[in-house]
């Protein structure tokens, strides 16, 4: 409770975190003591706030005291990196690509894993908390509404993690994509000063995370705020699959995929991220249209959402931006407003602190989440809540 704490203030004298533990000074100081002796804390000097008396010592994490590796795979992409306790990313790989065969990418991910731990000495490599990998659930489904081709369906009968685990010699943590990227929101942005709020990520298709009370929900089947599956109406957009159904899902109409589809079907070149972002910056004109479709899909659905959670806050984050996240803020906050019941406020929305490497920097929050959550007790226990964990 403590480290998180610390993690929360930046920086936080004994005296502070024993009056946010209600615990006593003493019990405070052999706790601090023992994480500094561990390397997890250290002293950064002492108050000068003209108090009288002594200037109390302050604290915070020590960076260096922890590493975790985040591996995240998705059906167009392969990124493996190594943070340290802080959140900083300190060493990358990736791999803009369709997801090949799960044997052809776990030889990928095992050479990328060694790639970035090459990066520390044997000292810190005592310190490896371990290795955290984020990946959709059913990465063999939803290929038309992803408008996507290849053999993906072999993925869901592999267990990647073990198989990783046992490639790489070190435990695997393993959290769907959605969750993971909103525990690095958790861990190292806006949780930071917030307790409750929902997390939407715009990737290749839609992930989403909900947070309440401080911890991220997982649900019966690790799979909670499993926005892309929200119920919708079709798609307008000429280029949108066509479906006798009188309701698709969110991810086939508020995706990158989505949006990548609709630009080739209007002739735009699109070869990766840097060239979505691009057409937001000059304001492509079949990039706008697929953002009112979005928006008109998003809208609805957030409201829906909100109303079970009843958090006060949204962030919103997305592969790519070029003014992408910036105009979805504007236009749902205004979506949102139009449709509000009476007596109902329209949450805040707000923008997610990393970007694309919100999945990745989630991955690899995994490891020291499970290592140095306060809940750890009870992610440690047995049955649907628990995150699932393979042991070399």
């Amino acid at each position: 409770m403590l480290l998180q704490r610390l993690r929360r203030a930046g920086v936080a004298s004994k005296a502070d975190l024993a009056r946010w533990a209600q615990l006593t000074h003493t019990a405070v100081g052999s706790i601090v003591q023992a994480l500094e002796e561990a390397g997890l804390v250290e002293s950064v000097g002492r108050r000068q706030d003209g108090q009288r008396g002594q200037p109390a010592g302050l604290y915070r994490l020590n960076p260096d005291g922890a590493f975790g590796v985040g591996v995240r795979l998705d059906r167009t992409s392969i990124e493996t990196v190594l943070v340290d306790l802080s959140g900083k990313i300190l060493a990358r790989q990736a791999h803009d690509r369709l997801l090949p065969h799960p044997d052809q990418a776990l030889d990928i991910v095992r050479r990328d894993v060694a790639s970035v731990l090459d990066l520390l000495g044997p000292a810190e490599r005592g310190r490896l908390a371990g290795v955290g990998l984020a990946q959709p659930y059913h990465l063999g489904s939803w290929l038309r509404e992803l408008d996507l081709q290849g053999d993906f369906r072999i993925w869901n009968e592999v267990d990647f993690g073990t198989a990783l685990s046992r490639a790489v010699r070190l435990p695997v943590f393993k959290e769907n994509d959605g969750t993971a990227a909103g525990i690095a929101e958790l861990f190292f942005g806006a949780g930071r000063a917030i307790d409750d709020f929902l997390y939407l990520f715009i990737g290749p298709a839609i992930g989403g995370a909900a947070v309440v009370d401080g911890e991220a929900l997982r649900g019966h089947t690790g799979n909670a705020a499993d926005v892309a599956m929200l119920p919708v109406p079709p798609s307008r957009l000429a280029s949108a699959p066509r479906t006798e159904l009188a309701w698709d899902v969110l991810l086939t109409r508020a995706s990158l995929n989505a949006l990548t589809r609709h630009l080739r079907y209007h002739g735009v070149r699109v070869a990766g991220r840097a060239d979505l972002a691009a057409c937001f910056e000059r304001g492509d004109a079949a990039a706008l249209e697929w953002l009112d479709d979005s928006v008109d899909a998003l809208v609805p659905a957030l409201r829906s959402a909100l109303a079970v959670l009843d958090v006060p806050v949204c962030v919103i984050d997305a592969d790519v931006d070029g003014g992408l996240i910036d105009a979805l803020i504007s236009r749902l906050e205004a979506g949102l407003r139009a449709i509000a019941p009476e007596s109902c406020l329209t949450p805040r929305l707000q923008r997610g602190s990393f970007g694309a490497d919100a999945g990745a920097l989630g991955a690899a929050s995994l490891p020291m989440f499970f290592n140095f959550s306060p809940r750890a007790d009870v992610l440690r226990g047995h049955g649907p809540k628990s995150p699932e964990v393979a042991d070399a």
